[in-house]
């Protein structure tokens, strides 16, 4: 056997002898357990610094230092008795993973004794190598001075990985002259700018609030799993995290039965230790499934403040890799692991509130609610005038091969609203909203359920940007992406659009702000209308409507990045102080080089397995049928030539595949622009993949898609 078929083997062995390792599980008692958070500080702290405090964490007031010490202290007592020998600040560079460095509570006294302790310093600031992270220019190699800068919104807690336990302080990074290293930096930023014109927004209605907006998010994270038996056979799942080979199998997803179908056993355990992770966490996983593609499933957690939402997506993501490894699984977070079938993604559904009042919760006449019809052509205006930038902030490789198809909205930034709320729009472009379309009722056919009341708005997969009830479901972002930088685009555009508004609203005296409004919001519909569509976008006349309509089709990676150094979106984000101009400049220089490492990476990659992996082994195919061929005609038993032909045809791919392998080395040796190795990779592939349809199944060395799908 060779290397795949023993793997083959040995999974067979372990699914048949498989047990469950999951334990009973008290929710009520261990949800929140590894979080510092505000009932867990009230045991800890004492009354008027816990109160003083909770004016930071829940009115954003500013940060008192002097309670440093106290908190930290507490924070460590607490960690100790939580079985943390360690701290660590927790921060999101532009690698678009988390990064920590570890400390101990150790603190030697002299005499070969030692003491644990935890200073407020050590809890407010750290100072990680500023220059070893992507900067943009920011920061040189001898240049490398950075801090991290607690962030008391987001509650320290306990990461346990194989059994050790690290206290995590979540913070922000910045490099040592202030520029923004970091996501959550600009993250609170674009949330307070966007708090502070939604508050002088609704104020020109009469509402007052003391109280900040509250930005949410619910990140339905998409994944794949895979055994790790077949996933350390696949150089190309490894380094690039997703398949540079493979033929389509004859079943993949079109019959359609993965979906919300039946977990299976291993999965389902795998998911029910995920959960309780997170629930421990205090993360509110909710939702757990299969999803389109075999061997695809998704997590959805409840809404959450923006800020801790992010933060915990980044910890889902983490929780999901780490418990896969236990489980003799690998868990691929990539946006295209396999091509053919649906890729993952991570659908942003966001909203705003303040206090009990969701801006976005159009109530039961939408055409009544003049507060949600401001928030609306509000973000159709912002959604219209910064497309460009809503597609940056989804740019990167893994997206690339994901957008358009299968599920996943197009690269054409368009908003969906359904028909009722279209109605609504229709009817503002030609004057005053007089009436809206009733809802339907749902007839089901089963006497004994009630009816049922249908939404507002059917769901469209193809849209980027589609209304969804009460929130606005953002469907381009990439599985394996931050949510922040979805979030800093769209509340800072959001923010631009409640500021012009507003502005003009302030003007208006109280006889003359009905006409004034109304003309405002017809004015917006009547300039961006263009946004909306509520058809297919996967359909070619969708593009050449786009075309018509002036919508930007940014579809790769190079093109979408470039956005973010254009002169009047680097004056918008400078305008909010989100960003300043070397920041946005930085921030296309890191994500440029990221996506050109991995396509050098990818091309390089491709070129190395078909040369020593796939290669060597259609040689062997070849020498075999060689030598049954002749053993045949020295037996005058293929009388028909049909084996001949056969080697013929193999020999004519094999030729492909070198003169394609050789096509590509060249390109790589000369460094030819990226698009051109791309291409040239892709018919590489193309060879390669029928010649796995040809090679003797003993012989082919890669696991297949029929097996990396299908065996776990």
């Amino acid at each position: 056997m060779n290397a795949r078929t023993k793997a083959l083997s040995k999974i067979a062995d372990s699914v048949q002898n498989y047990k469950d390792f999951t334990k009973p599980y008290n929710i009520d008692a261990e949800y929140g357990t590894d979080v510092f958070g505000i009932k867990t500080m009230g045991d800890y702290l004492s009354k008027p610094i816990h109160r003083r405090l909770l004016d930071t964490i829940k009115r954003g007031a500013m940060l008192d230092r002097s309670l440093a010490d106290d908190v930290a202290h507490a924070m460590k007592i607490w960690a100790m008795n939580r079985g943390a020998t360690h701290y660590t600040h927790w921060f999101l560079p532009l690698t678009g993973s988390s990064a920590e460095k570890h400390d101990s509570f150790i603190d030697p006294e002299g005499d070969g004794e030692a003491i644990t302790r935890f200073s407020g310093k050590n809890l407010i600031i750290g100072e990680p190598d500023a220059s070893s992270f992507p900067s943009g220019g920011l920061r040189s190699t001898f240049e490398a001075r950075g801090y991290t800068a607690w962030d008391p919104t987001s509650p320290v807690f306990i990461k346990r990985i194989g059994g050790v336990a690290t206290l995590c302080i979540p913070t922000l990074f910045c490099s040592y002259t202030g520029e923004v290293l970091d996501k959550k930096t600009p993250l609170l930023r674009s949330i307070q700018v966007l708090s502070t014109q939604a508050k002088r927004l609704l104020k020109c209605f009469g509402i007052n609030s003391e109280e900040r907006a509250n930005v949410t998010l619910g990140a339905e994270q998409e994944y794949f799993l895979i055994d790790k038996n077949l996933y350390v056979l696949r150089p190309d799942l490894m380094q690039t995290g997703r398949t540079l080979f493979g033929a389509p199998p004859q079943k993949h997803q079109q019959l359609e039965d993965h979906y919300f179908g039946a977990i299976k056993p291993r999965i389902l355990n795998f998911m029910a230790d995920v959960d309780h992770e997170l629930w421990r966490l205090g993360i509110p996983a909710k939702t757990r499934h299969n999803e389109v593609a075999p061997a695809q499933f998704e997590i959805a957690p409840v809404f959450e403040e923006l800020n801790l939402a992010n933060d915990h997506n980044m910890m889902v993501m983490e929780v999901l890799r780490n418990t896969a490894e236990k489980h003799g699984l690998v868990c691929l977070l990539h946006e295209k692991p396999f091509a053919g079938i649906n890729g993952s993604g991570k659908h942003n559904n966001w909203s705003i509130s303040i206090g009990s009042r969701n801006l976005l919760n159009p109530g039961t006449n939408p055409h009544e609610n003049a507060i949600f019809l401001t928030t609306l052509c509000a973000i159709i205006k912002a959604v219209d005038t910064h497309a460009d930038l809503l597609r940056s902030a989804t740019a990167g490789a893994g997206n690339d091969h994901r957008l358009g198809a299968n599920e996943a909205p197009p690269a054409i930034i368009s908003i969906f609203l359904g028909d009722q709320l279209s109605d609504i729009i229709d009817q503002l472009e030609s004057g005053e909203a007089k009436h809206s379309k009733d809802k339907k009722v749902l007839k089901i056919g089963v006497d004994t359920m009630p009816p049922l009341d249908a939404d507002v708005t059917d769901r469209n997969r193809t849209s980027p940007f589609a209304f969804t009830g009460n929130k606005f479901e953002f469907r381009a972002a990439g599985s394996s992406q931050s949510c922040a930088s979805p979030n800093i685009v769209l509340n800072t555009i959001v923010a631009e659009a409640f500021d012009e508004i507003a502005t003009k609203l302030e003007k208006l005296s109280p006889e003359k702000f009905h006409k004034g409004l109304q003309e405002i919001l017809t004015d917006i519909v009547k300039k961006h209308k263009r946004i909306i569509f509520n058809g297919d976008g996967y359909k070619d006349a969708w593009k050449k409507e786009a075309k018509k309509r002036g919508l930007p089709n940014l579809s790769n990676t190079p093109q979408a990045l470039r956005p973010l150094v254009e002169k009047k979106n680097i004056e918008l984000f400078e305008k909010y102080g989100v960003f300043n101009a070397s920041e946005m400049h930085s921030r296309y220089e890191v994500f440029i080089e990221e996506y050109t490492k991995k396509i050098q990476i990818e091309t390089a990659l491709a070129l190395d397995i078909s040369k020593t992996i796939i290669l060597p082994a259609v040689v062997k195919y070849l020498g075999e049928l060689s030598s049954s061929a002749a053993a045949l005609a020295a037996a005058k038993a293929d009388r028909n030539n049909s084996l001949s032909a056969r080697i013929k045809y193999v020999s004519m791919l094999l030729s492909e595949l070198c003169e394609a392998n050789d096509a590509l080395e060249i390109l790589i040796k000369n460094g030819e622009p990226l698009q051109k190795r791309i291409d040239a990779m892709n018919k590489v592939r193309e060879v390669a993949d029928r010649l796995e349809q040809e090679v003797a199944d003993e012989l082919w060395p890669l696991p297949k898609y029929s097996e990396l799908l299908f065996i776990y």
